[in-house]
């Protein structure tokens, strides 16, 4: 520029050189910092913010993110970095599950004023008891488990056969749904079929005990009537081959 004395050799050279360095010193210098955050600028919030903790507690340690240093954390609170809140601790047990269905699905005599003939079974499936017709105006009312949703039906069947203590083969449709289930399982306290059953006309149906207590009140079944096993026991010795089903 004019009014400007020319710039010596050496001075030239410095001034390069120093344009040069200058990049290499201040990574130098930054690098440390840098590199304990992950590659992020932490946001620090300026002293004065209105937000502060009171003097008497102590400020919050800043927290670690999945990109380092907190940032995201102070990004999301506006610049104040927030303690990570514990997780709840996990209990060593399990809760506790219910064992036993709920006192009004318990085997009791009730009154009957359906149309049905005494030796008759009703399913109400929508309340999820099962009732056997007695003289009398009279019926046993047994607490059932029924089909879940897409799984109820509906109609009249007889009991084509009865077993105790049954093997179970799941249907095809079932294993195609649940392909862990075994292909077959003996009788037994393990077998979901339970201590009984009554096999309804030639369909896939079955009024059955179960080794799940707690589902009897619930919608939880394929379709089948599950019973405790005590219930299944009382009802077989009850009821013959033959017997009217009617399933509502």
């Amino acid at each position: 520029m004019h009014g400007e004395a020319p710039l010596s050799p050496l001075e030239t050279g410095m001034r390069r050189l120093a344009t040069l360095c200058f990049p290499a010193l201040l990574c130098a210098i930054s690098a440390p910092a840098f590199a304990a955050n992950d590659g992020v600028i932490v946001f620090v919030p300026p002293e004065t913010s209105t937000d502060a903790a009171p003097a008497s507690v102590p400020a919050p340690a800043p927290t670690r993110g999945r990109y380092g240093g907190g940032f995201i954390e102070a990004l999301l609170t506006g610049g104040a970095l927030q303690q990570p809140q514990m997780a709840a601790p996990i209990a060593s047990e399990p809760a506790d599950v219910e064992a036993e269905p709920a006192p009004q699905f318990r085997r009791q005599e009730v009154d009957y004023t359906g149309p049905e003939a005494p030796g008759t079974i009703v399913v109400d499936t929508p309340d999820r008891f099962l009732f056997l017709v007695e003289p009398h105006g009279k019926a046993l009312r047994y607490g059932i488990g029924v089909g879940r949703p897409g799984f109820e039906w509906s109609g009249v069947k007889r009991i084509s056969r009865k077993s105790e203590w049954p093997d179970w083969t799941p249907p095809a449709q079932m294993v195609l749904r649940r392909p862990d289930l075994p292909r077959h399982m003996a009788g037994g306290p393990d077998n979901p079929l339970g201590a009984r059953a009554l096999y309804l006309g030639s369909s896939l149906y079955r009024i059955h005990g179960t080794n799940e207590p707690s589902t009897i009140g619930h919608n939880v079944s394929s379709g089948c009537i599950r019973m405790m096993n005590e219930d299944v026991i009382d009802l077989y010795d009850r009821v013959p081959v033959g017997t009217m089903v009617v399933v509502l």
